[in-house]
């Protein structure tokens, strides 16, 4: 009995050997793809599991997410032939993983390699056509933006697709640096001394338009005020020549009133005139009437 078991265990072994060696499993942060003797054989395999013949076919993985890669410390000459530092990085992912690995063997480092001297001519491009000056006070996405399109067709032929390309770091090499920033100064120092000259021209103009404006609103006001003055002295005069018109007398006696009101009841006023003058006309007659 032991000796007819022993060969279908052996048989249910082997069967279990190969099932387990023909299937193979893909995670969804991967893609695979199956080579046989070197030559692919399959391609695009995505998440799940799948199937391969057992001890022949083998199974090669890669990521399938993005991947960031950094260049520091990479030169590049801008029109004036002056030394730039830049450092930036790249961030790419497998899009044709068939095409990726027969370009690169599927070495990670050797993609992002070829990558990164694709990139670099791209920016080798850019930098020759703008001087230094117009580098620096450049903004960064112009600074990419006209490689990145370049670079991205370039590495169609990688089998990768390119996500984003960013510039970190722009800096100058220590024996320009200090002769460059002072060049720069000395422009920005121009320019703003020529940007007060004109302001402060502008400023004088504004000045004398507003006194000029000014003066000319005193002037019409002070007609217009000596117009009006004269319009109501005039109104005035024939308003008291009606009324005192109408009673000569009654006028002459309010008019003293007024006059006795102002001159007289003053602590410390001292007045020498005649009593019988005009001044006390209505005093001394007070009794008559």
């Amino acid at each position: 009995m032991a000796n007819r078991i022993a060969p279908l265990l052996f048989a249910a072994a082997v069967l279990l050997l190969v099932g387990f060696t023909a299937l193979f499993q893909v995670r969804e942060t991967e893609v695979a793809i199956r080579t046989q003797f070197g030559e692919i054989q399959g391609e695009q395999y995505g998440p799940g599991l799948h199937f391969k013949w057992p001890f022949v076919d083998q199974v090669v993985k890669f990521e399938r997410r993005v991947v960031t890669q950094n260049y520091q410390g990479e030169t590049f000459l801008t029109s004036e032939n002056k030394g730039l530092i830049v450092d930036f990085y790249v961030k790419w992912r497998i899009k044709d993983v068939g095409h990726y690995y027969r370009t690169s063997g599927g070495v990670e480092e050797i993609a992002g390699s070829r990558l990164g001297e694709i990139v670099k001519d791209g920016i080798k491009s850019v930098v020759a056509k703008r001087t230094l000056q117009e580098i620096v006070i450049a903004e960064r996405t112009a600074f990419t933006g006209d490689m990145f399109g370049r670079a991205s067709e370039a590495v169609k032929e990688l089998g990768i697709d390119l996500v984003d390309v960013r510039v970190q770091r722009i800096d100058l090499p220590d024996e320009v640096s200090g002769s460059v920033y002072q060049r720069m100064q000395e422009s920005f120092r121009a320019l703003g001394n020529r940007l007060r000259a004109e302001g402060s021209a502008e400023a004088e103009r504004i000045r004398a338009e507003a006194d000029r404006a000014r003066t000319e609103l005193l002037a019409t006001t002070q007609r217009d005020a000596q117009r009006l003055r004269g319009d109501g002295d005039v109104l005035a005069g024939r308003i008291y020549s009606a009324a005192y018109g109408k009673s000569a007398e009654f006028y002459s006696f309010y008019r003293s009133l007024q006059a006795y009101r102002n001159s007289l009841g003053k602590d410390g006023d001292v007045m020498v005139v005649s009593p019988e003058g005009e001044f006390f006309k209505y005093f001394n007659s007070a009794g008559k009437h």
